[in-house]
Parts: structure tokens; sequence; C-alpha cells
């Protein structure tokens, strides 16, 4: 084959002076794209539910549509069109739908929830409306690449260009991720993120056609077209490297998320750190890659290498995850600023995944490298590396959160991706043994040559490093599943009985004595058999109940230990238990520890088990309910302020029946007086007439219990006393006493204010909406804080005894009375 007269060059060679400008729009690209990857996967999660199903979908859509722009620009857009009109109205377009897509997903959500199912026909259809709102904009992203490629000529030195500006899209992504997590939506809200994002688009589409004004473009001259152009020998070799490249690298993102945000506190913030780096490491990576491939006469030596280091810096990151960075001596409730903490938790993540992640970005512009040739269309040559890049990067993020996790743990998943990088640098380095002697067929290099030689022997330390690293690939120690960032000071307290890796999350449970056993998630405590932690879980369950004049049907949200769900099975009128919960583990193994404590719910012929995102099942199911509780969910832990917000709290009203309950946890520890008044702000906005129920350890303040009624509530409390006394409530009774709740006035003892007396004190809290979630971002900052006890004590400043909520006989209410400021801290 013959390569193309450089007269035929589709483009005259960019102006070196505008090439740097070029770099900044890119730059400004990946900004505003991670901005806009942030607020779709918020909103979309608030229609079709956040569960790893519905996150795998919307992710495989988001990458698939940048995959098949990659593919489509080349092959429907003319040469003969300026590449920089066509970059600039790409831009213009990626604003637009921006835009029409922050102000029409309310409406697809309205026609999505009219039609939703469950099991494979509510997949597809969540893949339905994932394709519907994001393969339009993630089109045009795929397309931006291919389309300024063709502003660049194939010689080694423009196709490092565009390794650089892979790299500036990248650095700008780093950029948006960091805005959008940490200012944007922290102090706005999705909107001005929105309104942001497309500003950015706006601006660069306006540089973008200066420029095409100011660099005059040439059409093909007549001859071979570019789609029909010589490929450079080995290219199929070289798509398949670095779509093996992309699938590691998305699969392995998967995986050290879990992980880190094991260790680091899975916030919002955790997140955006984590992503932060990777990106950072694909930027640097990137750069040096195109630093390289400028004057590399073997580029595929130089991409066969990057796998082969990435052997061991997969290794090393397993290691370091594993069995370092777990017992470093850190406490991180040492600092009240979360800032401090931030700083080392980036320090842990840069030490621990930089080093994939920069032989990840270096091996793109490498592989550009690879199958460059004159004559070829740059747009094709672009779009088809980054295809191959993005179809691998696909099915790693999938196959990693659907798959690889729940089926053989994140041992063997980073053992597997030890052999996949293996088999891609060997890859690389068989396309250069593949000649026989004396001849080069598909880029091969004689055999006894120096680069021959250096490939065989590259390809023998690959096979035995492999294996020898990834029989090395440590387990997860269980202490990290039980702690998570406090295992340093508290691995020693418990026995670790059971680890497992699910799909959504990872769960242990722990011995601690011989009778008190906790139940974790993700690194923290959900529940336990520890008397104040029982306590909080019975009352969930027994004061909505008992609230209830005759409550028949339940829903709890979270099944946790089973605790609160197992105290409507001693409820006599109860004859319907439905438990939502998205970790399919939890209710089939977690909670069997918990038998005797949750009364055997799971066994109980009225329970029915859900497992799908709590929100999502609220938001599409036809049935009401009479009780509607949730078993505890830290409200820091990304994605579960999706249940502490107004629009949840409506959804939940709705699907009540008539006299409805609805009841909330709220924790005071680990905690900070804005985020918690933001949680009881919100929910009173929808229940004005809201209680709240205190559960006290050594009468300080611990966590407390929000009830909600449509109308007022009203508690007879003789006719409450008498219900607790009647044959068929003897089995609520001994529940009660098993936590020291025993009498009837010990429970409604727990009162410890309503809506209306709080207001006041509530003046200028923020309330958490569906586009702001503003608790996560409060509650992501108060981690650290342990204020319980203060404020406890300035939420009871404004308690009184409501005479129109408690009635009956004066003596009842003064019993009651006497009962309620006997369990205030002893100062109040």
């Amino acid at each position: 084959m013959t390569a193309h007269d450089p007269a035929q060059s589709i483009t005259l060679p960019p102006s070196p002076r505008f090439l740097p400008v070029l770099l900044l729009l890119f730059v400004g690209s990946g900004c505003s794209a991670l901005i806009y990857e942030i607020v779709w996967f918020q909103l979309l999660q608030f229609v079709i539910g956040s569960s790893a199903v519905s996150l795998g979908v919307l992710l495989g859509t988001f990458m698939g549509g940048m995959c098949l722009g990659s593919l489509a620009l080349p092959r429907l857009v003319s040469p003969r069109q300026h590449p920089l009109h066509v970059y600039a109205f790409l831009e213009l377009g990626i604003g637009v739908i921006g835009v029409l897509l922050l102000v029409g997903m309310p409406y697809v959500g309205e026609l999505y929830l009219a039609s939703v199912g469950h099991g494979l026909p509510g997949i597809l259809l969540r893949g339905a409306v994932g394709a519907v709102c994001l393969l339009p904009p993630t089109l045009l992203m795929g397309a931006t690449l291919p389309a300024i490629a063709r502003w660049i000529e194939m010689t080694p030195r423009d196709v490092s260009w565009l390794g650089f500006f892979y790299g500036g899209n990248i650095a700008g992504a780093v950029f948006g991720c960091l805005l959008a997590g940490f200012y944007l939506l922290r102090v706005h809200d999705i909107r001005i993120a929105t309104y942001v994002a497309a500003l950015v688009n706006g601006v660069v589409a306006s540089v973008g056609l200066l420029l095409a004004n100011l660099t005059p473009h040439r059409e093909p001259a007549a001859g071979p077209g570019p789609g029909r152009a010589a490929r450079a020998p080995g290219s199929r070799w070289v798509h398949v490297t670095i779509a093996l490249s992309g699938l590691c690298a998305l699969a392995a993102e998967v995986i050290w998320t879990r992980l880190l945000s094991l260790m680091l506190g899975a916030t919002v913030y955790t997140f955006s750190i984590i992503l932060a780096v990777f990106l950072v490491g694909l930027g640097v990576g990137s750069s040096i890659g195109s630093i390289l491939a400028r004057r590399a006469a073997r580029p595929r030596l130089l991409l066969g290498g990057c796998q082969l280091l990435l052997v061991v810096a997969i290794a090393w990151t397993a290691f370091m995850l594993a069995r370092s960075l777990p017992w470093w001596p850190i406490d991180v409730s040492l600092s009240r600023s979360p800032w401090f903490t931030f700083q080392v938790d980036l320090a842990r993540c840069l030490w621990a995944i930089l080093p994939a992640t920069i032989l990840w970005g270096a091996s793109f512009p490498l592989a550009l490298a690879a199958v460059a040739s004159r004559g070829q269309d740059p747009g094709r040559l672009v779009g088809g590396v980054y295809a191959a890049n993005t179809a691998g990067a696909i099915a790693g993020a999938l196959g990693a959160s659907l798959f690889l996790i729940k089926e053989v743990g994140t041992q063997r998943a980073q053992q597997l991706l030890v052999g996949l990088a293996a088999a891609a640098a060997l890859l690389m380095f068989a396309s250069l043994l593949w000649p026989f002697r004396g001849k080069t067929v598909s880029g091969g290099e004689p055999v006894g040559s120096p680069v021959w030689n250096a490939a065989v022997a590259l390809s023998g330390v690959t096979v035995g490093l492999a294996a020898a690293l990834a029989w090395s690939v440590p387990a997860i120690p269980g202490e990290l599943v039980a702690w998570g960032r406090q295992m340093p000071k508290r691995a020693w307290e418990a026995e670790v009985v059971y680890v497992g890796e699910g799909l959504n999350s990872s769960v242990a449970v722990t011995r601690e004595g011989k009778e008190t056993r906790q139940f974790h998630v993700s690194g923290k405590i959900e529940a336990s058999s520890h008397p104040h932690d029982m306590r909080l879980q019975r009352m969930l369950g027994h004061v909505s109940a008992l609230v209830h004049a005759r409550p028949r049907k339940v829903l709890v949200v979270g099944c946790g230990a089973g605790v609160t769900a197992g105290t409507f099975v001693r409820h006599p009128n109860v004859d319907r238990i439905v438990i939502c919960e998205i970790e399919p583990l939890i209710p089939q193994v977690v909670a069997r520890h918990f038998a005797e404590e949750n009364h055997h719910v799971l066994d109980d012929d009225r329970t029915e088990v859900v497992y799908d995102d709590a929100r999502h099942y609220v938001l599409t199911t036809q049935e009401k309910f009479d009780i509607i509780t949730s078993d505890p969910i830290h409200p820091w832990v990304k994605g579960a302020a999706t249940l502490y917000t107004k629009e949840y709290f409506e959804t939940c009203k709705r699907h009540l029946n008539p006299g409805g309950v609805v009841t909330q946890w709220v924790p005071l520890y680990e905690s900070d007086e804005e985020t918690v008044k933001s949680e009881i702000a919100t929910f009173f906005e929808v229940f004005p007439n809201g209680t709240i129920w205190a559960n006290c350890h050594e009468r300080e303040g611990y966590d407390i219990v929000l009830l909600g009624q449509e109308d007022p509530t009203r508690i007879d409390v003789d006719e409450f006393e008498r219900r607790l006394t009647r044959p068929d409530h003897a089995g609520v009774v001994k529940s009660l006493k098993d936590v020291d709740l025993g009498a009837p006035m010990d429970l409604l003892g727990t009162y410890a204010g309503r809506g209306g007396e709080l207001a006041p004190w509530l003046e200028g809290a923020q309330i958490n909406r569906d586009r702001n979630l503003r608790l996560q971002y409060l509650a992501g900052m108060g981690l650290n804080s342990n204020w319980s006890w203060w404020i406890y004590r300035e939420m009871l400043k404004h308690r009184t005894f409501p005479e129109d909520l408690f009635t009956g006989s004066e003596k009842g209410k003064e019993a009651l009375k006497l009962r309620i400021w006997s369990s205030s801290p002893p100062d109040l």
C-alpha cells in the first residue's frame, strides 16, 4: 500500500500558535462534560433509582453514546467541513441539550413512572429511558475529538498533539469534577451547575468559530478517499490492546472506588476525590504518552511496555488497599475541619492509584501513534481508537459493577485485571514477533533484530511477572469492611464472623463478647444488638404501630438487621410487611445473624422482600400503606440523601392510607447542628404537625425518630395504656421490655418536641430538595462532629407538653409529664 501524497492532506497544517488555544478549548470541553455527567446521573437516579443495575445502565448508556459518536462523526460528516466549525457546533449542541434535559427530565420521569415495572421489563425500560436522555448529548461529546483530529496532519509530531488534546480534556474533567462536587452542588444546585456547564460550552463554541475564521481550510484533493486510505500495519492488534486497556481501567475504577470508599468514608466528597485522582492520572499519563509518541520509532513496543508496567501497577494498588493503607496510623476523627481530612484522603488516593492511572493515560496517545499513517482520515483514525477504548471501558465498568465484585469478590477481580493487562502486553509484543525471518508482516520485526529480541524477552517477563503478582494479590481485610475509616483504632474491638461483597455494597457481621453482634455496611455500623441500638430499632416500629389505630400494611425502607421490620410481627393487626432493600446480601445472609432480635421476620408468611432502590420502589408502586418507616440509613453516605428530600417525603405521604404514619430515623452523632436542622426542617415541611421521639444514651441525645401524619397526631394516653394491656399485645409488651420500654409511659416518655414548637430553632435551616440534595453536602462536612449532646439540649429548650397532642385523663397526662421530664438531661 502507498501513503497519500502530502499535497492531498485534508487540511492546511494548523498554525502552531493556535494549538495551545485549542488545548484550552478541550480543557473547557472536559470541564463541562464532567459537570453534566454528575448532574445527569443525579437527575436520572431520581427517576430510575440508584441500584447497581440502574447505575450500570446509566454508565453503559453514557459511555456507549460517546463510543458511537466517535465512530459516527467521520462517517456522517464530510472532511470538506472545517473541523473547527464542526467542533464548535458540537459544543453548542451539547450546551443546548444540557439545558433541555434539565427542563425536560421531570416530564420524562412522569412518562417513565406511568409504565414502569419490575424484573427484566423494568430493567429494559430503565435502559430505554437512559438512552433517550443520554444518547443525544453523549453522541456529540464522543464526536468532538474525532472532529478536531481532522485539523491535524498524520505526522508523529502532530498526532502527539491529539494526545495533548485528550490530556487537556481530562484536565478539564478534573476541574469540572471538583467544581461540581465541592462548590456548584454544595453551595448551589443542579440548575446552576447546568447553566455553568452550558455557559462553558458557549464560550468554547464561540472561540472555536473565531479560530475557524482565522484559519483557512482546504478541501481534500482528488484521489482515494480518507475512508479508503492505507491502514497502519497491525492496527487491529492495537485496537484490541487499547480496548483491553480501557476495560482494565474502568473495571479497576469501580473496584478501587468500592474499596477506597470503605477506607475514606462513602461521602459525596470521597467519590469526587477518587474520581479526580483517577482523572489526574489519566491526564498526566496522556501528556507523557504524547511526548513519547513524538519521537517513538516503535510506538507499539512502548504501548506493550505500558501494559507490562500496568501488571505491576495493578498489583501495587491491590497490595496498598489491602495490606498498607488500612493500617496507616490515622485517626480521622481528630480533626473537626473536613478540609484537613480531605488532604489526607487525597494523599492516600494518590499513593494508591496514581501509578496505574498514569499508565492507562499514556496508552491512548501511544495507541494513536501506533496506528497513524499518512493519507488516513484523522477523524476515522482517532474515532476508531477512541471507540475501541470506550467499548472496552463499557465492558469493564458493567462487568465489574454487575458481575465481578458480586460473583468473585474484589481479590479475584483484581487478579483477573492483572491477567488482562498481561494479555494486552503480550498482544503488542506478539505483533512484533509475527513475521517470519527477514520479513515484516503486520508491522512485525525481522527475527533476530534487536526489537524482535526485546519483544521475546519482554513476553517472557510478562508471563512470569503476571503469574507471580496475580497469585500475591491479597484479600481485603474483613476489619476494613466492618470499621472502614475507623479501622486503625477499632479493628480489635470485635471478631469478624462474616464478610460479604455484594452487588451494591460490602457487608460484615462482628461479634463482641459472647452476645453482642454488630452489622456493618460499607465501613460503618448500621445496626447491632447493643441495648441503645436495639432501642432505636424497636422504637421505629413500635411508635409507628401504636400511634396508628389499626395498622395492616407496612413498608420498611431498608432491612438492616431486620429488627425494625420484626417489631411488626408482634402487632396482631398487621397482615403485610414489605421490606425494600437495595443489597440482596443483607436479608439473605446478614439478617439471619439477628433472627432472635428480629423475631424471625424473614420467615414470616406476611413478609415480602423487594430488592430495589427504596425511592424507586415508592415512586413506582401502586400500593398504599398504613405505615412507612425507615431502618437506619446514614445521611452522609452518598445517595442516602435522596431518602431525606422534601419530594421523597411527599411521595411517602401520597402512599399512605387515611390515618397513615411515616417515621424517619435521624442520627445526632457523627453530625452537626446544621445537618440535623436540615433533616428535621425538611421533614416538617411535609408534615408540619410532625413529632420527635428521642433515643437517649444515659439521658443524653443519641438519635431521634421523626413521626408524621397528614392530619395532626392525637394520642389518648389512657387508650394507649389499655391497648398495651390487651392479651393480643403481649408480644408487643415483651418486645418493648427487652429494650427497657416495658411500661406504656416509658415509650411515650421519649417525646422530645414537635414541628410548631421548634420553628424558632429551625429558622434558616436548609431544606433538602431533589434539585440540590443539600443534606449530603452538609452531612459529609459534619462527619467528624460529635455534638449530639449539644444538639439535643438545644432542641429540648423549645419543648413543651402539648395538650392537643396528648389527650385523656388528667391523671394519665400528669404521669406522662413526669416521665418526660425525668428522662431529660439532668440540668434541663
